[in-house]
């Protein structure tokens, strides 16, 4: 079972944003924000590691997962929508600049190797 966090409308590149999360995912829940706590693009960092701390309040308030044994299971980043603006250039012309934003989801959901099994009584 998994569970999700959204971000909408994150006024960052979905390039930028997709390079620091391909080095959180799959990885541990707390390595992943000890990871993003010490990453050199705070900004970026903040946000991601904010997506993820919701996701992982979202599978505790359930109380179906350990949130001890959680692992981030998809990180996703798409497109969102452009800001489209125009500067001035020379003679009466102007240039287009865009303004990229972008989505992201994070899927978090337990670790099924690292579980504990129970041993069997035998009768």
């Amino acid at each position: 079972m998994e569970n999700k966090a959204s971000l909408k409308n994150v006024r960052i590149t979905p390039r930028k944003l997709g390079i620091i999360a391909d080095q959180v995912r799959g990885k541990p829940v707390g390595q992943a924000i000890n990871y993003l706590a010490l990453s050199p693009s705070r900004r970026i960092a903040g946000m991601i590691s904010g997506a993820i701390k919701s996701a992982v309040a979202n599978a505790g308030q359930k109380g179906l997962m350990d949130v001890d044994q959680l692992v981030i299971s998809k990180i996703l980043v798409g497109k969102g929508p452009t800001l489209k603006r125009f500067k001035s250039r020379a003679k009466g012309s102007a240039s287009r600049i865009l303004k990229y934003s972008s989505n992201l989801k994070v899927f978090v959901a337990e670790d099924t190797s690292k579980k504990v099994k129970t041993k069997k009584a035998k009768a």
